[in-house]
């Protein structure tokens, strides 16, 4: 069983540049507890607290080392990892990630995808997952809808991620 806190404590704290894709479906953060020198294992349980708290019924993580996935389990938090090293067959890659992601939200599970940062690379497989599913299928609509939810200009890897992902339904 999972540690329950009390006090304001026991909510947690929301995960760095959590961002949501598809309202209360479907989000994105940076790794719970920051990466790097920002790292702090405090932060990491609070984080990972709010995002239980919060109904959260999977984190899946693209990091691809196994370090720190320990914490779901200590925290009773469903995850799933899925490591992106770069190296691996992209489009192989991207359409069994996007049949887990859809399996799940087909099953009412709310889901949080997570990297090091929330940088091109899981914003634009994010992209990719909204035009796989059909929710909008124009590329260009879809680039220009991430680029929106992103607050940036993607870069080459989002863009191709996107511009491929129909392919692999």
């Amino acid at each position: 069983m999972p540690p329950r806190l009390r006090g304001k404590w026991a909510l947690g704290i929301t995960p760095r540049n959590f961002t949501w894709f598809m309202k209360d479906k479907l989000a994105v953060c940076e790794r719970p507890g920051g990466y790097g020198d920002n790292h702090r294992r405090v932060r990491r349980q609070e984080e990972i607290i709010w995002l239980r708290e919060n109904g959260f019924g999977c984190v899946v993580s693209i990091i691809p080392a196994t370090h720190n996935l320990h914490n779901y389990d200590e925290l009773g938090m469903p995850y799933l990892h899925r490591p992106f090293t770069g190296t691996d067959d992209l489009g192989m890659w991207l359409k069994a990630f996007y049949g887990e992601i859809n399996g799940l939200l087909e099953a009412s599970t709310k889901v949080i995808a997570h990297n090091e940062s929330v940088d091109d690379r899981i914003i634009g497989i994010m992209g990719g997952y909204i035009r796989w599913s059909g929710m909008v299928d124009d590329p260009s609509t879809v680039i220009n809808l991430t680029e929106r939810i992103a607050k940036r200009q993607l870069d080459p890897f989002a863009r191709e991620v996107i511009l491929m992902a129909h392919e692999l339904r």
